[in-house]
């Protein structure tokens, strides 16, 4: 019976279950496939779509000056001096053409071929303005155009009403302004560092543009700004009109080049001329920079039409291949490569290179909506050919830069050699199945890789502690003696002799370097389990240096996590509470009790070497009072808990406070680790001045 049931809701399946969505629903419906995700990498991509659509009008020539102002209700306003989209009827829709963009998918003006002016564009989905307005609650469109002023608004994609004319201008461009959905959205928060860091890099690449950002979330529009309260409503410009509020202005006449000097101002570059080529060929634009620093990392930032490509595509691929042909045969060429060394392969010559690729296309084919990768094969063969022709002629006017260039990738080749002979004797085949793993590690009874946690704990008697305090079966303790090897500072092969790094390689099982394989990883969460100091601070850093550089692929699947151990113990009475950070602590004190600062007493703790502080506090029972002891107990290490304070306030999973490491943006952190890990002292110094004030000194 259950299965002629079942044939028959199988035979049921025809016209009616197809479902047709209509308008922007399907973008509601399905948003990561248009904007990559609802977190905050989707969130700002909104802005970068409506953006795009104005930088575009000054890829054109038809504008010179952006505006991206961030207001307090968390809606974005874009506003660009371009020719503003058309408003007249539209032949097809018999709606507005402006209505059309807004409300209608792959609509738009870069289809339209060489008459719409767009010969050049990133946006050639066409599906950026409507995408955005499908993802807002409310979203506002103003064109300037012809000396009127026209108006639409919208909600969810939808429009309230008609395109409406309600002035005169004298001013010409688009005002987007758009409040993202919370339905959509699992936070609605803009990060100003991550606004400033896209449009910086826009501001680079097209020269004569002046992008002006405003963040305006904090601001009072009746008491934030000069003159009357509603000029705002009227303006066009908002950076006219004098708000007090924070505000950056980009403008940059030397494109790639100062880009690439931007992002080796921290760095000691090996050769003083940046190289620079700019050069069309079969209509395709190729412009690349380089400059080599005397670093051992590498940083190639792709862009296509504009639009940052973080994947890479042809394009990279036809700038690595050229690279590594043009130096292997310049340095054979002018013995400068021994036999014996062999050849460069694609890293040797990517080691210690600032390069910045971008090519233009008029056809262009990005992988996905969010184009992180260029799919056009166009590009690679021309990439190969202009930067191949013209840095070929580079080394040969140049020979003391090259000779500087091919001692670089010299250095790279031989630690490569060195890394493969040491990785060998270290990790040979079936070693991690056959080596007895560390004798430091007490390793958990599950084999799961999915169920296992691996604590990297800080010293032996926070290790000693965290391992009667685990759960065998799932937990399993590495405790690392002291300070780990600064791997920003030192290649594979002197890494891979340091003992401490060693044995956490093994640990984890993956290898490392080009035999690295995720697929083994012994656990799926590595939790960093440090002391809440300078040196648990520093120590801390260093493993996540070694992550990011090494085992980059394992954070970006989101196995790296950082414990949250509790700064206080509080103990009112017989009650015992745990307080993670200084609010925490001072609302379970309760505001009638004493400042920690007035109470802080040294005292030996019976249960380690920690600050506890002791008051009597009165209370009311029964009528009669008493007194009640509290302690306050300020944690500075692991070691300083017993096992049970540890299980149960850091490792217990139902109770147990982590933080998932994410790289949201790649390039600045690599900008990070160069200059906090990196050899050279002045930009640390410049950081930690400039930042002096907002340390949190515990002391």
């Amino acid at each position: 019976m259950a299965k002629k049931e079942e044939k028959v809701k199988k035979d049921s399946y025809g016209a009616d279950q197809i479902s047709v969505l209509e308008g922007l629903e399907p973008v509601r419906r399905r948003p990561g496939m248009y904007i990559g995700s609802t977190g905050i990498d989707g969130l700002h991509h909104l802005i970068w779509e409506i953006f795009d659509n104005s930088r575009d009008e000054a890829m054109g020539g038809f504008c010179d000056h952006i505006e991206v102002t961030m207001l307090p209700d968390n809606s974005v306003r874009v506003v660009d001096n371009g020719r503003g989209i058309p408003v007249d009827i539209h032949s097809k829709t018999k709606v507005s053409a402006l209505e059309t963009v807004m409300t209608t998918l792959h609509a738009g003006g870069k289809f339209g071929g060489d008459d719409s002016g767009y010969k050049v564009s990133g946006g050639l989905h066409g599906v950026g303005a409507s995408v955005v307005n499908a993802l807002s609650i409310y979203t506002k469109a103003e064109v300037h155009k012809d000396g009127g002023k026209y108006v639409q608004e919208y909600s969810q994609g939808k429009r309230k009403a008609a395109v409406k004319k309600v002035g005169t201008t004298k001013n010409h461009g688009t005002i987007i302004a758009f409040q993202p959905d919370e339905e959509i959205f699992k936070q609605v928060k803009f990060d100003w560092d991550t606004v400033l860091a896209h449009l910086r890099q826009q501001a680079y690449l097209v020269k004569g543009l002046r992008i002006d950002i405003i963040d305006a979330r904090e601001w009072d529009p009746i008491t934030g700004g000069k003159g009357k309260s509603s000029d705002y409503e009227n303006a066009f410009w908002f950076s006219e009109l004098e708000l007090e509020v924070p505000s950056t202005t980009f403008y940059f006449e030397g494109g790639l080049v100062s880009l690439v000097k931007f992002y080796n101002k921290s760095e000691k570059p090996i050769h003083s001329t940046v190289f620079y080529v700019e050069k069309e060929i079969d209509q395709v634009g190729v412009e690349v920079a380089l400059q080599y620093v005397d670093g051992i990392n590498s940083d190639i930032i792709p862009f296509a039409n504009n639009i940052h490509n973080p994947e890479g595509g042809t394009h990279i691929t036809g700038f690595k291949t050229a690279l590594t042909r043009i130096l292997n045969t310049y340095g054979k060429k002018n013995n400068l490569i021994k036999e014996a060394d062999g050849g460069f392969t694609g890293d040797d010559v990517l080691e210690g290179l600032t390069a910045v690729v971008s090519v233009k296309l008029r056809e262009i084919q990005f992988e996905g909506q969010t184009k992180a990768k260029l799919g056009s094969t166009e590009a690679q063969g021309a990439v190969a050919t202009v930067f191949g022709d013209a840095f070929t002629s580079f080394l040969e006017e140049n020979p003391d830069e090259a000779k500087s260039i091919i001692s670089k990738s010299l250095l790279a080749l031989r630690a490569r050699k060195a890394a493969k002979a040491a990785k060998d004797s270290i990790l040979r085949k079936g070693a991690l199945e056959g080596m007895t793993l560390p004798g430091k590690l007490a390793d958990c009874q599950v084999k799961d890789a999915e169920s296992g946690e691996l604590f990297i704990v800080e010293g032996d008697s926070a290790g000693g502690t965290a391992k009667m305090g685990r759960d065998r079966k799932t937990q399993a303790i590495l405790p690392l003696r002291g300070k780990i090897l600064n791997v920003e500072r030192a290649r594979l092969d002197r890494m891979l002799g340091s003992e401490q790094i060693k044995n956490l390689v093994i640990a984890m099982g993956t290898s490392i370097g080009d035999t690295f394989d995720l697929s083994k990883m012994r656990y799926h969460k590595i939790i960093l389990a440090t002391d809440a100091d300078v040196d648990g601070a520093h120590i801390r850093t260093l493993i996540l240096t070694l992550m990011y550089r090494y085992f980059r692929p394992v954070l970006d699947a989101g196995y790296v996590y950082i414990a949250q151990p509790p700064l206080f113990k509080i103990k009112k009475g017989k009650e015992i509470s745990y307080a993670y950070t200084d609010e925490e602590r001072d609302k379970i004190l309760g505001k009638d009790a004493p400042s920690l600062e007035e109470l802080l007493v040294e005292s030996a703790n019976e249960e380690g070497s920690g600050e506890e502080t002791e008051e009597e506090e009165p209370t009311a029972k029964a009528g009669k009072e008493r007194t009640m002891k509290i302690h306050v107990q300020r944690y500075k290490g692991l070691g300083e808990m017993n096992s049970e304070e540890l299980w149960e306030t850091t490792m217990d999973p139902a109770r147990r406070i982590l933080k998932q490491v994410s790289v949201v943006d790649a390039e600045d952190a690599n900008k990070v680790f160069d200059m906090l890990m990196g050899s050279e002292v002045p930009p640390r110094k410049s950081f930690i001045q400039s930042h002096a004030k907002m340390a949190n000194l515990d002391i």
